[in-house]
């Protein structure tokens, strides 16, 4: 995950080269109508939890609903801060928690573990994807799998092997085609000099796996011909079959991609109509539908508002538009969600809704509602 120190100083670089700052006073005549909505769990900071941030949701073969997010330990809420992996569980579709944190994966990391994603395999083992931070020289994707439904999970897979490097795979990103072949988008950033951090701007690709995770090959590079910041890169399916790739980027929208060819080679990243920050999205394809369920921060400059709409099955429309959270005085910022959908027709999503004077990501929330209400005309 980018680091939200790398966003904040890049904020002011985006200020100088003239993308439009609003007040919240002033945009909000411009805001589409609030999203219903019923937040079922707030995770805020606690003692010796500064933090608790992104994760992702998968749905157990009993129905149970399970949640795995990053869990910060110690004093510091830094992208580097120590952190495992922990869940929670609920037994009635969303709408209540377990109280109480199951550690999934502990600190096995240099500096933490992070940005999980949860995949159903098509042999019913639960694929548990993760990033080991190691420093920042060495950060990669690891996999897991589970046989009995999230009790016990094996030791760990190495998911890039051919050359250590500070490679950035976002939460709830890595996909399953019909055939089983796994996709995982990944951002690799180049090194600062003297060993100082990392640069803003990263390589796009993805790894493909078509043995079940044991073994990856990189696919060819998104080309940037616009010399934008790109990071952190999503993937979604189409119903035609192309496969989009949507991109966190700082030229004022979210960017795409596309493959014709299984996410084997791309095009040339470009403009799409998600106005954004240099901040993340999620998209996924509604079921039963050829649409698309989107959610981002709709604005040039900020983490808020945090919108959510359907889009098209181009992803190029957005059909219909409601505001999933907004901070009139601007105090909070909205990032890193999670989407899942559930068998009734609904969704739940998980998103960062931390108080942006002290750390933006330091708060988890997780909310339900429905693409009926997303399209309501209200």
């Amino acid at each position: 995950m980018m680091i939200h120190k790398v966003f904040l100083f890049l904020l002011p670089v985006l200020l100088v080269c003239g993308l439009a700052f609003f007040s919240p006073s002033s945009i909000a005549q411009e805001l589409p109508p609030h999203l219903k909505k019923t937040v079922m769990l707030n995770l805020p900071p606690g003692e010796n939890n500064p933090r608790n941030s992104e994760g992702a949701f998968i749905t157990l073969k009993n129905g149970n609903l399970l949640f795995i997010y990053t869990h910060f330990s110690g004093k510091s809420d830094s992208d580097n801060a120590p952190a495992s992996l922990t869940a929670r569980v609920s037994a009635d579709a969303g709408e209540t928690w377990s109280d109480q944190d199951r550690e999934i994966v502990s600190n096995e990391g240099g500096e933490n573990v992070m940005s999980v994603s949860l995949l159903r395999l098509l042999d019913g083992r639960i694929a548990l994807f993760y990033l080991r931070k190691n420093s920042w020289q060495d950060c990669r994707p690891f996999l897991r799998f589970s046989s009995d439904e999230a009790e016990t999970w094996t030791e760990p897979l190495e998911c890039v092997q051919d050359e250590i490097g500070y490679y950035v795979l976002n939460n709830d990103r890595v996909m399953q085609q019909e055939d089983g072949t796994l996709l995982m988008p990944l951002a690799l950033h180049s090194q600062r000099p003297n060993g100082t951090g990392i640069n803003a701007g990263a390589d796009i690709f993805c790894y493909i796996s078509k043995d079940i995770g044991k073994t990856w090959q990189r696919q060819q590079q998104v080309a940037n011909p616009d010399n934008v910041v790109l990071q952190e890169p999503g993937l979604v399916q189409l119903h035609c079959g192309t496969i989009l790739m949507y991109i966190r980027a700082n030229g004022g929208c979210q960017f795409y991609s596309f493959s014709q060819d299984n996410g084997k080679t791309w095009s040339p990243a470009e403009k799409s109509p998600l106005v954004a920050p240099l901040s993340p999205a999620v998209i996924k394809r509604i079921p039963k539908s050829d649409e698309l369920l989107a959610i981002w921060n709709h604005d040039t400059s900020k983490r808020n508002p945090f919108s959510i709409a359907v889009l098209s099955s181009d992803a190029k429309t957005i059909l219909a538009e409601k505001m999933l959270e907004f901070s009139q005085d601007n105090s909070h910022w909205f990032c890193y969600p999670a989407l899942h959908f559930l068998d009734d027709g609904n969704f739940i999503t998980a998103y960062c809704a931390g108080d942006r004077r002290i750390v933006g990501l330091n708060a988890t929330r997780l909310s339900k509602s429905s693409v009926a209400n997303v399209r309501a005309k209200d």
